[in-house]
């Protein structure tokens, strides 16, 4: 809850912001969502291609080489397959350039939205990632939080994220933040969207998602040398803008433990002309120096930290994801789909979790700052140490299974070995054999119970084998094994 107190004021020049969100698809359908993509504006991304500045904004080039130094090789053609038919990262990117306004309380917030990145990623997860500035030559950081904290807000459970509305000049048409983008700005992706049937919302497309709200990746610039203090940073990485009556706030009173807090989310390489902080509701640069000067630290930001990121950003889900899926099966029944989770965690770590994904020193402390921000390590330990454990739990519980198939074949073979392996009566022969049962003997009544038995346990069998071969093709394709 906001508490009221003095918060420092912080000018901000200019504020470059990208948000991701983060959904299922449908992998049997990926050549129509590509061509829908394609449909719509959307151009496929290549490496080795010239971006043009109005993607990111003027000044600002991503440079290809830039790109294939920063990754080692074993990530580069990972992320940057040359064509859609490869495995790995497809981005498609589409200019909007349009400038809209958020309404807020009695504040009206500018802003422009410059170009969309939609990335089909390996195991039906995709991402929408929106590029936004926002230009003020006074905007307090007050304002710039409120509105990042706002705009993120998919579903707006919370009290101090409700109530933005997104307006767009000229046609005076308002929609929330999730009409705003799966009515007016992507449409189209609505049939591309999967969504879980029990759950509501956007996030039931992801039901192991742990949040409603978008992450946000941005570039803040302050007024040339203006001090950044560690107030300023913390309420920069928990989003702490305006409270909802409007003042600003910030969500701790204090010092020790924002210090402490920054200890863990803060990497001061360049301070203190430049800070970078990441924490579980986004990654932010900010910096004191003039806007002409950035170009360098712009176009890694939408360069190579935008994929380090989202690199990691794609670990966390991907654990979360295996985490829920093992969380919803009866492991005394789910014996395949439990080898499945495990295939999958194993295919997963041998083609895209590596711990070293940069060759560059920079790179390698940014990644170890995202897989300690996300708790990538603990959730991919929790999920190895939990299938194994499940795994062994079924073995046991087959073997037991197996050990009481045995015996009851074992008997069956001893009856039989007793009758030299012809269980058949003479009375059986004749039509009207089966009308003399109440006068069969007791080793005529052991022969025609271990028989009928012996047909039914055959029927049995040859059931639950087709039926276990049916549930694993069912547990395969929800796993999206086969096109991974």
């Amino acid at each position: 809850m906001p508490i009221p107190q003095e918060v420092e004021q912080l000018n901000m020049i200019r504020s470059h912001m990208t948000f991701i969100l983060p959904f299922g698809f449908d992998q049997k359908k990926r050549r129509e969502t590509i061509e829908s993509l394609e449909a719509n504006g959307y151009t496929y991304f290549h490496i080795d291609e010239e971006n043009e500045n109005i993607i990111y904004g003027d000044g600002i080039e991503i440079a290809g080489k830039e790109l294939e130094q920063y990754f080692y090789p074993y990530i580069e053609h990972k992320l940057f397959p040359g064509s859609p038919e490869l495995k790995g990262f497809h981005r498609y990117t589409a200019l909007i350039q349009k400038g809209h306004i958020m309404q807020l309380r009695n504040e009206r917030y500018d802003f422009y939205i410059r170009s969309i990145d939609i990335i089909l990623g390996p195991f039906g997860i995709a991402f929408l990632a929106l590029r936004i500035e926002m230009e003020n030559a006074s905007a307090d950081l007050s304002d710039v939080l409120d509105f990042i904290q706002h705009f993120r807000a998919i579903e707006p459970n919370l009290k101090e994220s409700a109530g933005a509305m997104i307006c767009i000049p000229g046609t005076r048409q308002k929609f929330s933040i999730h009409d705003y983008l799966f009515e007016h700005l992507c449409p189209f992706i609505k049939e591309t969207v999967l969504h879980d049937k029990k759950l509501k919302g956007h996030f039931a497309s992801l039901p192991y998602f742990e949040d409603e709200r978008m992450f946000v990746s941005s570039f803040l610039i302050t007024e040339t040398g203006a001090e950044i203090s560690d107030q300023q940073l913390y309420r920069i990485g928990n989003l702490n803008g305006r409270s909802p009556d409007g003042s600003p706030f910030i969500s701790s009173t204090n010092p020790d433990y924002i210090r402490r807090s920054l200890s863990e989310s803060l990497h001061d390489r360049w301070v203190p002309h430049l800070y970078m902080i990441a924490t579980e509701h986004g990654f932010s640069v900010v910096s004191n120096r003039p806007r002409e000067e950035l170009t360098n630290e712009l176009s890694q930001y939408m360069g190579t930290h935008y994929y380090n990121l989202l690199l990691h950003y794609f670990y966390k889900i991907m654990l979360l994801r295996v985490s829920f899926e093992y969380s919803e099966i009866d492991w005394k029944k789910d014996e395949f789909y439990v080898r499945s989770l495990i295939q999958l965690i194993t295919v997963f770590s041998s083609s895209y979790y590596f711990k070293e994904i940069s060759t560059r020193s920079e790179g390698k402390e940014l990644a170890e700052l995202f897989r300690k921000t996300f708790l990538i390590d603990a959730l991919f330990n929790e999920v190895s140490k939990t299938l194994q454990e499940l795994y062994k739990s079924q073995e046991n519980s087959q073997a037991g299974r197996l050990n009481m198939l045995l015996f009851i074949l074992t008997i069956f073979t001893v009856i039989s070995g007793i009758y030299g392996m012809n269980l058949v009566i003479p009375d059986w022969e004749a039509p009207s054999g089966w009308k003399e049962y109440p006068s069969y003997t007791v080793f005529e009544w052991i022969s025609l119970i271990t028989a009928v038995t012996g047909i039914g346990l055959s029927v049995y069998l040859i059931l639950s084998t087709f039926g276990r071969m049916y549930l694993r093709r069912r547990r395969r394709n929800k796993l999206d094994m086969l096109d991974q």
